[in-house]
């Protein structure tokens, strides 16, 4: 473990200044007596998949959808928090560093401390993996003074993502036992709250006391479904980014004979790209959905740039910014397609240096045409959740290099006449999901915390704090609770009416919708 986790940091003026910002608080988590309001019983957000779900999730099924109400609100079938007996409650993030994830600690420090000052908060020190440990960080004014509206998870810091395997959900149920803990807040995005999502009803099965919380915080933005609106840091990475964006967009202007390539960070889904496209104006932006949903290939996609270069070359623009996101090499189906075969060898333990020899005879040829450094990148060893490491794979550099020979190409054949195609890459990756949150994110995170120790101390388990209404002021947003189940499916082989289900149950990632008008 990082010796430096959780000791006070250096701040500097700028951190100083952000660490005075007060986060502010809707009106029904105010004070120590808090309203709870069940709703109606939950099901799964695909009906098709209910039995399944209901099936893996025996325990933690079904569960009523929960809303906090101002304590003057009276309402029928509701509860209120008065008495608060001594709770411990530990925490830890699990997933990529996503800006604004450091006030969600802060603000359940502050509602455990509202509420009996005997509480105790125990960090994991390193994510899962201190979970497993037992290694812990007891969270005090003098541990967060430093952390408050600051950027990165280094206060707790993060290693492997998942909970998953027989033995690590083990680990966790004896850690949580041993330290006689009244709930588990996990920090994370969809794979964490999946996870989250089987802890949940294992302790259920085997009458573990602590109850288990999940809070959407990823920087991609896409644990979004008709319960969550956005995830905490989604709205500082796209801010951040698009004035990096801007700031490149000028920059073309200025120099007038460069195309950059700008790769943004933020999964399998678009939304990161799209936002930051909504707000910086860039020439053009590919959207993975868009790709996937039209079925482009790799050339088609090189042509469609080739396209939009000439047509600027014709009004005497020889300059343009290209933003691309992560997950768009998994969108072309070809490359999707060998991606697959590479990750199932490597399911099968095939070392990296043995993949290529092993593929098939078409998957082999495309691997083939590729250049050396995707090759080298596609072969790298998966993420925790069994997936390409996207963030390795420098697809912006890929398109750059085939959109070059295409217009050399061009032009060799006299069919562009323009000045020769010049291209800059980027990859915008931890220079916006280390930043500073901005306010929205420091409230939104501040009051997930608070949410969190309303669920534990109703005695609520497997639920995801949640907040809607997020477009108004604090004061008019709306607070509430839904079951991890609730957001779960499974994945369905083809498509149609014959489709079987196929997987394990799991909260997926929301892609954009690119069928709004």
């Amino acid at each position: 473990m990082n010796a430096d986790l959780g000791s006070p940091r250096e701040l500097t003026g700028l951190q100083r200044r952000r660490a005075l910002y007060q986060p502010d608080l809707p009106p029904c988590l105010e004070g120590t007596r808090v309203r709870v309001e069940l709703g109606d019983p939950t099901t799964t957000i695909d009906p098709k998949c209910a039995d399944i779900v209901a099936q893996a999730f025996p325990h933690t099924f079904g569960q009523k959808l929960v809303h906090f109400l101002e304590s003057n609100t009276m309402v029928s079938d509701t509860q209120v928090i008065e008495e608060h007996p001594p709770i411990r409650v530990g925490v830890l993030f699990s997933g990529r560093q996503s800006p604004g994830g450091h006030n969600v600690i802060w603000g359940t420090y502050d509602a455990m401390k509202a509420q009996n000052p005997h509480n105790v908060l125990l960090g994991f020190v390193g994510g899962t993996e201190g979970l497993f440990a037992k290694k812990t960080l007891e969270i005090t004014d003098d541990v967060l003074s430093s952390y408050k509206n600051q950027g990165g998870f280094d206060l707790l810091g993060r290693t492997v993502d998942q909970i998953r395997t027989t033995e690590q959900v083990n680990a966790a149920m004896s850690t949580c036992c041993d330290l006689s803990l009244d709930g588990l807040i996990i920090i994370g995005g969809v794979t964490s709250n999946s996870d989250a999502a089987q802890l949940a009803e294992t302790f259920a099965k085997h009458n573990c006391k602590t109850k288990v919380t999940g809070v959407p915080v990823t920087l991609s933005g896409d644990l979004k479904n008709q319960f969550v609106e956005t995830t905490v840091g989604f709205d500082t990475v796209c801010k951040v980014n698009s004035q990096l964006i801007s700031n490149v967009c000028l920059d073309a202007v200025s120099a007038g004979k460069y195309y950059y390539f700008v790769r943004l960070m933020g999964g399998k889904a678009s939304h990161v790209a799209f936002e930051c496209a909504l707000q910086s104006h860039p020439n053009m932006v590919i959207l993975g959905e868009e790709v996937a949903l039209s079925k482009l290939t790799l050339m088609e996609i090189t042509n469609k740039i080739c396209e939009g270069v000439e047509a600027r070359a014709a009004q005497g623009k020889y300059h343009g910014v290209l933003l691309i996101p992560e997950g768009l090499i998994e969108s072309i189906p070809e490359m999707y397609a060998l991606i697959q075969e590479i990750n199932n060898l490597h399911s099968n333990n095939i070392p990296e240096d043995e993949i290529p020899s092993q593929l098939s005879p078409w998957a082999a040829a495309l691997f083939k045409f590729l250049p050396p450094f995707i090759r080298r990148e596609l072969v790298l060893h998966q993420e925790s959740d069994n997936s390409a490491q996207l963030s390795q794979i420098d697809t912006e550099q890929l398109l750059a290099h085939l959109v070059e020979a295409e217009m050399n190409k061009r032009t060799k054949e006299g069919n562009y006449k323009g000045r020769k195609f010049s291209s800059v890459c980027h990859f915008f990756g931890s220079q916006a999901r280390g930043s500073l949150p901005s306010n929205f994110d420091c409230n939104y995170a501040y009051v997930l915390g608070h949410i969190c120790v309303q669920l534990v101390a109703t005695g609520l388990n497997g639920y995801m704090a949640t907040v809607t209404n997020l477009k108004d002021s604090t004061n008019k947003w709306r607070c509430a609770a839904v079951p991890l189940t609730a957001m779960m499916s499974v994945r369905r082989h083809l498509r149609g009416p014959g489709a079987v289900p196929i997987g394990r149950p799991v909260i997926h990632p929301s892609p954009v919708d690119n069928r709004r008008p």
